[in-house]
């Protein structure tokens, strides 16, 4: 058995590879890469933040044009997280040169699984404190009403309650999608809805950092990559901004979504520009790159893989009230269905034929 140390950083034997394949050519066109993907990326976050039909939204668009953006963002997070996040982390982990246990059990499966199986009871544990406070709260209040002792905090509490309901009332127009079970209350629903857009952006913007360096570090193959990974962080940056604004924010917080789409489209321009610094001394393959890479990789995907299985299909076609008919306002639900499927599988299939090249 490896020591500790062979173990993560290598011994005497260590094949793993120590230059990377970077060739000098097209440096104005790798300098390029920052600005370009920062209006890429940016655009793809903020334009469905930007374009939803809330009271918060810059420009009123159509509902029709958020439709299309959740539905096939859903898509291409969910390809993101196989394609471009669990196969490559799986590859980095089971690379041959790092030799030991790492060629002896699926590391990167077993990561995924445990990312996975935290943020699952991370979401169990804040459903289940938020129910209790707000059941402590509600017979704290009905205790205050029967009591003459307590009925000017009751008169408190209840104009409390009522101004909180007024705010989440102005948290914007529901596009259908964003609530889940009927029984648990709005804070608590937005208490959660802000536990899965934190996920998928710590998960995406995990991987993005990795895009970044890998791209202007990279050798022959520098052209076709930067025009994949043009599309790549759009695509990723469309399906994140949809997730942020499909939340109800409050009037206090009608800068956040915002300041999350913002931060994704920073992050792939600084890891590029990073990556120009260190062109001559960062080695993808080297022991210790291949390690955190690929244990990164396969931590995000299986955030992702839990937030696109439960949060995105789930609840966006099995739990939504968008195309159930039966709901006053709402109609041609199948029609809308068919539309949502297909909008869904478009962007996964998109997403999933750019891991060709990235």
């Amino acid at each position: 058995m490896s020591s500790f140390s062979d173990v993560f950083f290598g011994g005497e034997g260590d094949e793993c590879a120590t230059t990377n394949d970077y060739n000098g050519e097209h440096w104005n066109a790798r300098i390029s890469t920052v600005p370009v993907l920062l209006v890429t990326s940016l655009f793809g976050a903020v334009f469905p933040v930007m374009s939803a039909n809330t009271k918060h939204s810059w420009i009123k668009m159509p509902d029709w044009c958020f439709f299309y953006c959740k539905y096939f963002g859903s898509g291409v997070i969910l390809a993101t997280t196989f394609i471009h996040l669990l196969d490559p982390g799986i590859a980095c982990l089971a690379d041959e040169c790092l030799g030991g246990v790492w060629n002896e059990y699926p590391m990167g499966l077993a990561v995924s699984l445990i990312s996975l199986c935290i943020i699952f009871l991370v979401e169990i544990l804040i459903y289940y404190f938020l129910k209790a406070h707000n059941k402590a709260l509600n017979e704290f209040e009905h205790d205050a009403e029967a009591s003459s002792d307590y009925k000017t905090d009751a008169i408190q509490k209840i104009d409390s309650k009522t101004s909180l309901e007024k705010q989440l009332g102005k948290m914007g127009h529901n596009h259908g999608g964003e609530v889940g079970a009927t029984t648990v209350d709005e804070k608590t629903l937005y208490s959660g809805q802000l536990v899965t857009i934190f996920v998928l952006e710590f998960g995406i913007i995990f991987h993005s950092v990795f895009v970044g360096l890998s791209l202007t570090t990279s050798g022959d193959e520098f052209t076709t990559l930067y025009v994949v990974i043009v599309f790549h962080q759009f695509f990723e940056g469309l399906g994140l901004g949809a997730r942020i604004a499909c939340t109800k924010w409050p009037e206090n917080r009608k800068l956040t979504p915002y300041l999350l789409a913002v931060a994704y489209g920073l992050t792939t321009p600084i890891s590029a520009s990073i990556g120009l610094g260190v062109r001559k001394s960062y080695v993808p393959g080297s022991r210790t790159a291949l390690i955190v890479t690929g244990m990164c990789d396969s931590m995000s995907a299986g955030v992702l893989l839990y937030s696109s299985l439960v949060e995105l299909m789930a609840q966006e076609f099995l739990y939504s009230n968008e195309f159930d008919d039966s709901v006053p306002g709402k109609r041609d639900g199948l029609k809308k269905l068919i539309g949502a499927y297909i909008l869904f599988i478009t962007g996964a299939a998109l997403m999933a034929c750019l891991g060709k090249w990235a």
